[in-house]
């Protein structure tokens, strides 16, 4: 369904309450000035509603005020606007503001004497000759039991790309009428403005659009990270979500060329040029492979790329709380991803966060939030890109992998030769950018093939960590870089690769038969290297020991 669709779907689902009388209906919105226009709209609208209303307003510091802004005397208390409503007798919508107050919630007590007045309201609204609706709007969603058979909960969407839209070109023809800034845009570079402040409330999209265009009297498609500033605030509002700014890049990320291509391929699929092509969005991917070598840093650097905001899951905040909250805030992250779509949800280490979804010693509570989250991802259609990384694959549910969930899983193993290679060119010349530190050493192509052989097996972790070592120990003897020092760093390392030789054969096994290789046909090889350095500058022991770090390269062969 189109944004536009959907804000013409709410306007008659509005109208239909309205003609349908239902006395008291409850919309739970920031936008006050947004709702109050779609009332007004509908109320007006003689080929919608049939019956044409007026709309008087209810706030506490002012009372009731009609359509002309006309106060109704006496009206400020609540008890006294309730017995206006009731004897009113022409056709109307009362619009009550910030109602909820008097409903009660964890810190407040309820107005039973207000509840009891809405209550006996009722049959007189239902049997007014005239039609009277009677609607509550607040930020907070408060109903208490004694009103929830009476009253209907009306969803408010967000506004709709359209809207937001028209805002920008609003203000593109307003600035360009003044002639004090510079336009960038093309038709999508507007688009891709517009769809990056979905999310934010109009004022919101607003607030950040002029906010771009003071930034340096311009604005384009750049502008885009700007807007996801302003998204980063509702992140941080809601408590459950991080928002994650990287300045990585997918050029910091060695090797993976596959599972590169695979996203590149994929970018901008969440704009309208992909539905010409009859296009979904992507539902995301499963990352999985061993530990260290590179899930989080590409999860991270898939932001940069599509320009899209990265928001992280962390599964220990779904279930802190008090009993019954876990559900509640899974609904509350998917809600906040969903607002400010499209997005990338991140959610590191997977298998830790739904271990114990069976259910067994925490009452369900696992199983149902474990359920919640599966069908959201099975039925999802806000493009919101979900990215699971696992490493111990053995524990993720069946359910979590079957078709639909995701779109690909992909197995990312130890790098291959020439992908250490290039793990090794990012980090040192990423560091080493000082004339003085870097003093003859030249990183040539000869030096990156002996490091790379000298260091198979290791992750790319342990790839980075070792040139940080080398580094140190260059700086300890106040001296410039040296071969030797990458030398020494690498055989001063044990490799996961040994000590956690048992759990790769393992993951490697499950990922032959059921995961996509990250890395390409070309890039991949065997490990023949028998004489893998270990800390004291031997070589292993027995080819017993050699097998427990040379297997077959994990993930079927399916390059993008």
């Amino acid at each position: 369904m189109t944004s536009r669709n959907a804000t013409h779907k709410t306007k008659k689902h509005l109208a239909n309450l309205f003609r349908a009388r239902f006395p008291y209906l409850y919309i739970q919105t920031w936008e006050e000035d947004r709702i109050l226009s779609l009332i007004r709209d509908v109320a007006q609208d003689a080929e919608l509603i049939k019956t044409t209303r007026d709309v008087i307003l209810w706030r506490v510091t002012s009372g009731l005020i009609d359509g002309k802004g006309q106060p109704k005397d006496d009206t400020k208390q609540p008890l006294k606007a309730l017995e206006y409503i009731e004897k009113y007798d022409k056709p109307c919508i009362f619009v009550l503001q910030d109602f909820h107050v008097f409903f009660g919630s964890e810190w407040r007590t309820p107005d039973y004497l207000i509840i009891r007045k809405l209550r006996d309201m009722l049959s007189s609204i239902k049997r007014s000759e005239h039609p009277i609706n009677v609607i509550f709007t607040s930020p907070f969603l408060t109903l208490p039991e004694d009103l929830q058979k009476d009253v209907t909960i009306v969803d408010f969407e967000l506004p709709s790309f359209e809207e937001i839209k028209a805002v920008l070109e609003q203000m593109i023809q307003m600035n360009e009428q003044n002639g004090r800034i510079q336009i960038d845009l093309d038709e999508e570079g507007k688009e891709r403005l517009a769809k990056a402040a979905l999310g934010l409330t109009l004022s919101e999209a607003e607030n950040a659009f002029a906010r771009a265009i003071v930034e340096d009297g311009k604005l384009g498609a750049q502008d885009v990270e700007i807007v996801l500033e302003e998204k980063e605030q509702i992140i941080k509002k809601s408590g459950i979500l991080e928002f994650i700014r990287s300045d990585l890049k997918m050029t910091d990320v060695g090797g993976l060329e596959n599972l590169k291509r695979w996203l590149s391929k994929r970018n901008k699929s969440w704009l309208d040029s992909a539905r010409k092509y009859g296009l979904p969005a992507p539902k995301g991917v499963l990352i999985t492979g061993v530990p260290g070598c590179g899930k989080s840093l590409i999860s991270k650097s898939i932001s940069s790329m599509w320009q899209l905001p990265l928001l992280r899951l962390d599964m220990g905040k779904i279930f802190r709380g008090i009993v019954g909250s876990s559900e509640e805030n899974m609904r509350k992250a998917i809600q906040t991803a969903e607002a400010i779509s499209p997005s990338i949800l991140w959610i590191d280490e997977i298998e830790k966060g739904f271990s114990g979804y069976s259910g067994g010693s925490d009452s369900g509570t696992s199983a149902r939030v474990f359920g919640q989250f599966l069908t959201w991802m099975q039925e999802k259609t806000s493009p919101v890109f979900v990215i699971a990384t696992a490493n111990n694959i053995s524990q993720l549910p069946a359910e979590l992998m079957r078709k639909g969930r995701f779109d690909e899983i992909f197995f990312v193993d130890l790098p291959t030769r020439q992908e250490r290679k290039e793990i090794l060119k990012v980090h040192i010349s990423k560091r080493l950018i000082d004339p003085e530190v870097a003093g003859d050493f030249e990183l040539t192509d000869e030096i990156l093939n002996l490091l790379s052989s000298k260091c198979e097996g290791f992750v790319g972790a342990e790839i980075e960590q070792l040139v940080i070592d080398a580094l140190f120990e260059a700086y300890a003897e106040n001296s410039s870089v040296r071969l030797e020092y990458f030398e020494r760093a690498i055989m001063n390392t044990i490799p996961l690769s040994v000590t956690l030789a048992e759990q790769i054969r393992g993951i490697r096994e499950w990922a032959n038969v059921r995961a996509v290789a990250a890395t390409p046909r070309e890039d991949r090889e065997e490990y023949t290297n028998e004489g893998l350095a270990i800390p004291h500058g031997g070589i292993l022991s027995s080819m017993d020991e050699f097998d427990d770090v040379r297997f077959k390269r994990g993930g079927r062969t399916v390059d993008f």
